[in-house]
């Protein structure tokens, strides 16, 4: 096993975040806007997709190198065929400790069994309202909150640890937080509201439509009595609080108002094959699939990877200003193609 490495600022890697296909079933407008992502839009072809062989390969040279988590994100992962088969190849990992999968939740009920048998047992699911017609306006594909809300249900009775995930937007749909805690409060399900990120280029980002951790503290204490959490691991970018007398906890992702650039343990492999060190990488990322299928052998693409991630210095949640997103506007890798 190689000691820790670290990046430019002392940051090891801990986390492998791998996106599994570009496509997904909902057109969210901060994520695939449907006026983009249309019905004729061209996806990757299967070719370009790092092949299951190819994510285990590079995976088990990441455990190498300190990886102990890994999440496999999209565009929407159950699109992907098979997905069970990679989750059961992955579990097999030596110094693999937890696998993630974050979704939309639509395919929960259809793939959930497969996915547990797999070793699956922690999934994120993104639901960003509560209201059947308010979500229905978001994922633009007409589906109720009411219809994943009960994908969720079935998840925690396979045994899955569900988290929900929920982006939250000024005058969009910070009326749902309070109504949202309610829902989960005496449920085992964690909630997690997360400040409006300008992630890649084309979700109309602009300050004016964050919802801040302390405005949404505020609307929270209004309505609950709460009280804080201690973080339970280094990097761990909620920071999270409990309901007074409950046992049942949320979290709110701060990655504007209070970056965690600092603690940042996570490298991502887009759907393509590319490395990227942060969620608001340049579009350009280092070519993994190519080094993949080239005659390299482990250990040449071990001390390639060893290599970017010495050479990591992205901080850019640490150096966002009214500027830097201008500047980087049109220049940052998609969504649907690295993952959250």
């Amino acid at each position: 096993m190689t000691a820790q490495i670290l990046d430019k600022l002392g940051r090891p890697i801990r986390d492998l975040r791998i996106s599994v296909t570009d496509r997904c079933n909902f057109r969210c407008d901060y994520c695939m806007p449907k006026e983009i992502f249309g019905d004729d839009y061209v996806f990757l072809p299967k070719n370009e997709l790092l092949a299951f062989e190819e994510i285990v390969r590079v995976t088990r040279i990441y455990a190498q190198l300190g990886v102990k988590k890994v999440r496999i994100t999209g565009g929407e992962p159950l699109l992907r065929r098979d997905l069970d088969q990679l989750i059961a190849q992955i579990n097999e990992i030596e110094g693999i400790e937890d696998i993630g999968l974050t979704t939309n939740g639509l395919l929960l009920t259809k793939h959930g069994p497969k996915l547990y048998d797999a070793g699956l047992r922690r999934i994120n699911v993104s639901l960003d309202a509560i209201d059947d017609a308010l979500f229905q306006s978001i994922n633009n594909r007409n589906i109720k909150a009411s219809t994943i809300l009960e994908q969720i249900d079935n998840a925690v009775q396979m045994g899955f640890e569900v988290k929900v995930n929920v982006v939250v937007q000024k005058g969009m749909n910070d009326d749902q937080i309070v109504p949202m805690l309610e829902y989960f409060k005496d449920k085992d399900v964690t909630i997690r509201f997360i400040e409006f990120m300008d992630v890649g280029n084309d979700n109309g980002w602009d300050f004016s439509k964050v919802v801040t951790k302390d405005e949404m503290l505020n609307i929270i204490q209004q309505a609950f009595e709460i009280e804080p959490v201690p973080p339970r691991y280094y990097g761990e970018v909620a920071k999270y609080y409990r309901h007074v007398g409950a046992k049942s906890k949320f979290g709110l992702i701060t990655s504007v108002s209070e970056s965690f650039c600092s603690t940042c343990t996570r490298a991502r492999l887009s759907s393509d094959g590319k490395f990227y060190g942060c969620l608001f990488s340049a579009v350009d990322g280092f070519d993994v699939r190519a080094l993949l299928r080239s005659s390299a052998s482990d250990e040449e693409v071990k001390e390639t990877l060893k290599g970017l991630w010495h050479i990591r210095d992205d901080r850019y949640s640490d150096e966002r200003t009214e500027q830097t997103v201008a500047n980087r506007r049109k220049k940052k890798i998609n969504m649907n193609y690295i993952g959250g």
